[in-house]
């Protein structure tokens, strides 16, 4: 009986080495220090939860900076090239653009929305949804944008003056509610109950998407389905469906009876969910189902994704106050003593605003990789030739701190590099991917968080807690965030920082 299992195992293992020898062969012409070992690879590193995913990600990053942009990663047989290199990544989002199969526990959860669906549905859908991304439309939802933000700095009275306190809750839910109005027409008010259940529930959906992702003994339906993360997965799915799929019901009603939807005579921005159902045809357009993944999608990008940007660029500005200076300094040169709320006519003035937001998001992008699938061999400028049916993490955290493009201060936060010439690789910034399948929402999401931002340190100055600082000879050094991977990147801590009103609205000199 043990020589037949003996047998068994080793036709197995010839099998499974006869797949992979093509990899194997393109491994060797890439170098990686890390240690790999036998049937699992590095599926060893990825073992202690969301803290751990981010250590690694940065670890390999690290070593394909080191490498001359890119380095081997094997989970089990499944063998992955991490790429940091900006003109490969060019070549690879411009001619690969189905997502790797990875991805497939998202798709458990947002069906075949824009983010994640494959080719086929992707390119029409995108047709139909582009079109309501126009300026035209975004510059009316900045109105509520603007009345969002006094909504958080109402909310923030809670902890201002009480020490460093964890900003990431009322941060997320500015962003539900202005998500849910602009998207859904419905007016949420999370910021009164900083334990909305679908914040709450989206929050454990994707720790255990991303737990699922990258533990590989997760990854077989039958198993996991035996386990009780699988009822927690399954239990957060539904509060979070069940929600947009009501909103969807009366949003059909709401436009065939027809009500309030002539803006001639009401002068109301329709939602994207209105626009996006006039534009696929009306009642013969999208059906609900198709409506359900796209308005997950909307819900989920731009909850998570902005609020995750305004948390790292409040952390920046606790750390840097000297950067907070002159954010305040523009931000009185466009408004003046008023307490005016922002207008769509503001945001292009507060350019220096912009470029820290950037600059935050350089350092630490809220979604830190992306992964793609090569359907044919693919020469790349590097010189390798990628072979069909491996994939490539393209990884955004290790581009975002590449010497090669950023120089030698690039793990530095300075947000006047997005203000310099510089001739930089178009790819080297990636905050909002790149290529056929970037990030429609790039422009809603940067005038969400400029408004909401603008706002808050008008009202606020943000203080690092004492312990993110270390005293060395004299000289206060910043210790870098400690993040976590949850399909986004978060901060451990949960953002904190202190909060002081402001007096006066500048310091003059």
């Amino acid at each position: 009986m043990l020589l037949l299992v003996l047998l068994v195992v080793l036709i197995l293992l010839i099998v499974r080495r006869r797949k992979i020898q093509k990899f194997i062969n393109l491994s060797k012409q890439i170098k990686c220090e890390i240690r790999s070992y036998p049937l699992i690879g590095h599926a060893y590193l990825l073992t202690g939860g969301s803290v751990n995913f981010m250590n690694t990600f940065q670890m390999f990053a690290r070593e394909a900076i080191r490498n001359g942009g890119m380095t081997n990663l094997w989970i089990g047989s499944k063998y992955y090239i991490v790429a940091v290199d900006a003109a490969d990544i060019e070549i690879v989002l411009k001619s690969s653009l189905e997502k790797d199969n990875v991805v497939r526990f998202v798709r458990n959860f947002i069906g075949n929305g824009p983010i994640f669906a494959p080719v086929s549905i992707w390119r029409p859908r995108r047709k139909v949804t582009a079109p309501t991304f126009s300026l035209k439309n975004l510059n009316r939802f900045v109105k509520i944008f603007a009345r969002q933000s006094a909504n958080l700095v109402q909310a923030l009275k809670a902890v201002e003056g009480n020490g460093a306190q964890p900003v990431w809750n009322y941060m997320t839910t500015y962003t539900l509610d202005s998500v849910c109005e602009t998207v859904f027409g419905v007016k949420m008010n999370s910021h009164e109950n900083q334990e909305e259940p679908i914040l709450k529930a989206f929050e454990i959906v994707s720790s255990l998407i991303a737990e699922r992702m990258l533990q590989p003994w997760l990854q077989t339906d039958s198993v996991y389905k035996l386990l009780s993360c699988h009822y927690r997965f399954e239990k957060n799915k539904k509060v979070l469906h069940d929600f947009v799929k009501k909103v969807i019901t009366l949003t059909r009603e709401r436009l065939k009876e027809n009500c309030e939807t002539d803006e001639s005579s009401t002068n109301r921005a329709k939602c994207f969910l209105e626009l996006l159902i006039e534009a696929s045809g009306g009642e013969r357009g999208y059906s609900d189902v198709e409506l359900l993944e796209e308005g997950l999608v909307m819900l989920i990008a731009g909850t998570d994704t902005s609020a995750s940007g305004m948390s790292f660029t409040v952390s920046m500005m606790a750390n840097n106050p000297d950067v907070q200076d002159k954010v305040f300094q523009e931000l009185h040169e466009v408004f003046g003593d008023s307490d005016r709320p922002v207008v769509p006519e503001d945001l292009p003035h507060l350019k220096y605003l912009d470029a820290v937001i950037r600059e935050s998001m350089r350092l630490y992008p809220p979604v830190p990789i992306i992964v793609r699938e090569i359907h044919a061999d693919t020469q790349l400028p590097s010189g390798i030739t990628v072979t069909k049916e491996c994939a490539i993490i393209i990884n955004i955290w290790g581009v975002h701190r590449n010497p090669a493009y950023w120089g030698d201060d690039a793990e530095e936060f300075r947000p006047e590099r997005f203000l310099e010439e510089t001739g930089r690789h178009s790819v080297a910034y990636l905050a909002f991917s790149n290529g056929p399948r970037n990030c429609l929402g790039t422009q809603y999401s940067m005038m969400s968080m400029k408004t909401a931002l603008a706002t808050l340190f008008r009202n606020y100055r943000v203080l690092s807690p004492e312990d993110n600082m270390k005293q060395s000879a004299g000289v206060t050094n910043r210790e870098p965030l400690k993040v976590k991977f949850e399909v986004m990147m978060k901060d451990v801590d949960g953002f904190r920082v202190k909060l002081v009103k402001r007096k006066n609205h500048i310091k003059r000199t």
